[in-house]
């Protein structure tokens, strides 16, 4: 597909992963008496991919995530020359993205827009648990790294054919569940860019964190599985 069409697809694919995952935080998890919780929070981030990935799968690839492209650089399974195109478009569909999740947010009565609004990601004070800045960074390192290693293994061509976007939003689900107390889970900084630079303040100085953590793990994923599974490099 022309490059125009995979980028275009690649922010509708990221507004709608933010739209939805953290929308379903700001806009339903806390809401009195039927709040979705942390599950529902979870299952809202997982089929945001699912569905896009089915949706413009085919189009782009469906990484919506910076952290996925760099991964499937280093697996060998996308060209060095799109990375950058490809991370600005995620990055303008998840500011869009918070743009109008604020928006909506600020029609109820009362709203305020704190310092963790928004579904920001963010370590120490601005943790859910209050964790660590280090665990912080080794959480988000290590699932990361276990999202890219089920988004190669689910994709590689020798996998079952139609079952990868199941078996990725899935794993972006229990990464979810795993980490939405320790950082609010990232494992995109796309996702984390939106919220932070809306919001602000602390969210924006921690924001380092959840690009460089999860490129890490991006980048360990795409290598060890490319390792194990003898992915050839793209040219």
């Amino acid at each position: 597909m022309p490059l125009t069409q995979r980028l275009v697809a690649e922010l509708i694919g990221t507004f709608w992963l933010v739209f939805g995952g953290c929308g379903s935080a700001v806009l339903a998890a806390a809401f009195p008496e039927v709040g979705i919780g942390l599950l529902g929070v979870s299952l809202a981030f997982g089929l945001t991919v699912l569905t896009m990935a089915y949706a413009v799968g085919h189009i782009s690839g469906g990484h919506f995530n910076p952290a996925v492209t760099i991964g499937l650089w280093a697996g060998g399974r996308f060209p060095a020359k799109d990375i950058l195109p490809y991370i600005v478009a995620q990055v303008v569909g998840a500011v869009i993205a918070a743009f109008i999740l604020l928006h909506i947010a600020s029609g109820a009565p009362g709203f305020e827009l704190g310092p963790t609004g928004l579904a920001v990601n963010g370590v120490g004070e601005h943790s859910p648990g209050h964790y660590t800045l280090g665990a912080g960074i080794v959480i988000e390192i290590v699932l990361t790294f276990g999202f890219l290693f089920v988004i190669m293994g689910s994709t590689d061509t020798r996998a079952p054919a139609g079952f990868a976007p199941i078996a990725i939003g899935l794993a972006l689900t229990l990464i979810h569940l795993i980490s939405i107390p320790v950082t609010n889970t990232s494992v995109n900084p796309a996702r984390s860019t939106g919220p932070a630079l809306l919001v602000g303040g602390l969210a924006l100085h921690q924001l380092w964190v959840f690009w460089v953590a999860p490129i890490i793990g991006g980048l360990l994923g795409g290598f060890v599985y490319r390792a194990v599974a003898g992915v050839p490099p793209v040219r």
